[in-house]
């Protein structure tokens, strides 16, 4: 099987090009073409095709006849082996089973503030995150939850932090939105679209500086990092300035637009004038690439190959992976904009269904096997619950900690003690 057969890309009509500010005589600017899977990858044409559905994944990549088949090969053949199947099988699960039970304890005022479901997008996240080494960073946004489950991150610290609980993976200062492990290296979700991907941008080049300047190397080669974001952010000035950056210093790299195509509640055929996202990475003079999100296996094979062509050093590259939220923009959303006909079409496409079905198809697994995953699934986050809900809560004394470089200059008195503890301290007689 080709390693794009899953991406819609036309094949490439050019491999050069010249600025219209380049004298006549003189060499054109050649793309660096890698001898990889990349080559078939259009640079885009001038002209986008307008035509396609009111639907995130496009018409040819959902079929009439079979809604929920993942990536096709012979039964004698499967894609995966049974290992890897049943890996993408309970990240899945477990992704789906714990955002909701989020959903029941944020109603039953378990958590506070916003919380943001990944219910619907889980193809997204185990086919790319689950090809990582531990080494290799995640930045997300603020549907976090299930980038940091995926990365490994444990599922009672990700509940417990939802809970406010000092037993969270951020001590219960960072809540849904901030999900932080220096441990797994999960480098944060971020509440502000396009906040995160200087971050991510900032991490490649320092595992290529360290690479490449500190003679730091690995046999595998350069640590990888995925900056995950939606379709709103993809017209947000910081994702054009990373990817120019990104591709003019070859960072390791990986950006993965999960297109859901809603930005709360704009549509995204409304809100851009290009819908087709893959082709802002050719503007650059990077591979972009469009995939099925609502499968996991062509997610997977997508990413094979940009982690690898990252890992070679040969640069970053732009992943439009189309999918679709089951449940509203946040907890708080009655999501009442989007037609009922439009969610129950991409119910219908659940990727955890289709890989459930991929994989009972294709004698990798029987449907007992999988049902013993749902039960082990269901217990890890009932213990989580239990876990975070008997977990105590961040004491006072951790109030002022990691906001000052040197707590004692100010937050801290002679004593030892708090200062803003001090009855003096809110008169404004308190010695500072």
């Amino acid at each position: 099987m080709a390693a794009f057969s899953a991406v819609k890309i036309p094949p490439p009509q050019f491999t050069t090009v010249r600025s219209s500010s380049q004298r006549p005589g003189s060499s054109p600017a050649h793309f660096a073409h890698s001898p990889s899977a990349f080559n078939s990858i259009s640079f885009g044409s001038a002209k986008s095709v307008r035509s396609r559905p009111l639907f995130a994944v496009s018409s040819d990549v959902v079929s009439s006849s079979d809604k929920t088949k993942p990536a096709s090969s012979s039964a004698s053949n499967p894609a995966v082996t049974r290992e890897v199947a049943l890996e993408l099988y309970e990240d899945m699960v477990l992704g789906r089973a714990f955002e909701d039970m989020c959903a029941q304890m944020y109603y039953r005022g378990k958590m506070f503030g916003f919380v943001h479901l990944y219910n619907g997008q889980e193809a997204v996240s185990t086919g790319f995150i689950k090809l990582l080494n531990q080494s290799d960073k995640v930045v997300s946004t603020y549907r976090d939850h299930v980038h940091a489950l995926s990365k490994g991150v444990p599922s009672r610290e990700v509940m417990a932090e939802l809970f406010g609980k000092a037993t969270g993976c951020c001590r219960g200062q960072g809540g849904s939105m901030h999900m932080f492990s220096a441990a797994h290296n999960v480098l944060g979700g971020f509440a502000f679209i396009g906040e995160g991907i200087p971050v991510a941008t900032g991490a490649a080049f320092s595992a290529k500086y360290h690479h490449e300047v500190l003679k730091q190397s690995k046999p595998e080669g350069l640590d990888v990092t995925l900056a995950f974001f939606g379709d709103g952010t993809c017209n947000n000035g910081q994702f054009f300035e990373c990817l120019n950056m990104a591709q003019l210093w070859k960072l390791p790299i990986i950006f993965v637009v999960e297109n859901n195509l809603w930005a709360i509640g704009m549509s995204h055929l409304r809100a851009t004038s290009d819908p087709e996202i893959w082709k802002k990475g050719p503007a650059f003079g990077m591979p972009g690439v469009h995939v099925d999100g609502m499968d996991v296996l062509k997610v997977r094979e997508v990413a094979q190959e940009a982690i690898a062509r990252a890992r070679r050093g040969e640069g970053p590259t732009l992943v439009e992976c189309e999918t679709y939220r089951f449940r509203g923009h946040s907890l708080a959303d009655p999501d009442e904009l989007r037609k009922p006909d439009e969610k129950a079409h991409y119910a219908a496409r659940d990727p955890i269904i289709a890989l459930k079905k991929y994989i009972i198809e294709h004698g990798l697994a029987s449907e007992s096997e999988l049902k013993s995953i749902d039960k082990k699934i269901d217990d890890v986050v009932e213990d989580a619950v239990e876990f975070a809900d008997s977990s105590p809560l961040p004491p006072r004394t951790q109030l002022l900690e990691n906001v000052f470089a040197d707590p004692k200059g100010f937050g801290i008195g002679p004593d030892g003690k708090y200062r803003c503890e001090d009855p003096l301290f809110t008169q404004g007689t308190a010695q500072v």
